[in-house]
């Protein structure tokens, strides 16, 4: 049942490990996340709880919240991506490419752009050029104003030419 209260102090909480985070005072932002997900549990916490704990190298249990936001809600995005980013960090490529895939298909996702971008990154490495720059394409379709990723598409069709 929702608590509107609840949610309400829930996500009060996320903001403030957020803030944290970006701060670069991981241990208060796991802290707080992990008390936002004991008022109500939302995609958001666990995500943003296994974001943080992969910045302390600790990608078994970032993936483990991942997959609890995804339980919590599997239309958001944001977990599979970061799954996906999780196995490239261990040279997991294969296994990434579904989680990206379903990222690609998250009905509530933002930025969209990234499971695209990480696909492009994995074909490039595998030298599977054309997927990649159909990978990059679709991101910049999709964040037409970010400069660095127009600048990697421009580089990626000046090798195929």
């Amino acid at each position: 049942m929702r608590d509107p209260e609840l949610l309400k102090r829930a996500t009060a909480l996320w903001r403030e490990a957020y803030g944290h985070q970006m701060q670069g005072d991981l241990e208060r932002a796991i802290e707080l996340y992990q008390r936002s997900i004991d008022v109500y549990p939302t995609a958001e916490a666990h995500t943003f709880l296994g974001w943080t704990l992969s910045f302390q190298g600790r990608l078994e249990e970032a993936t483990r919240e991942c997959l609890k936001a995804i339980e919590v809600d599997p239309d958001f995005g944001n977990p599979y991506n970061d799954i996906g980013c999780y196995l490239m960090q261990q040279g997991k490529f294969e296994e990434a490419i579904p989680w990206l895939e379903k990222a690609k298909r998250a009905p509530r996702y933002e930025p969209r752009q990234f499971p695209y971008m990480n696909l492009g990154r994995i074909h490039l490495r595998q030298g599977h050029w054309w997927e990649a720059l159909r990978e990059f394409e679709a991101a910049v379709r999709l964040a037409p104003d970010d400069v660095e990723l127009r600048k990697t598409l421009h580089s990626l069709r000046a090798r195929l030419n």
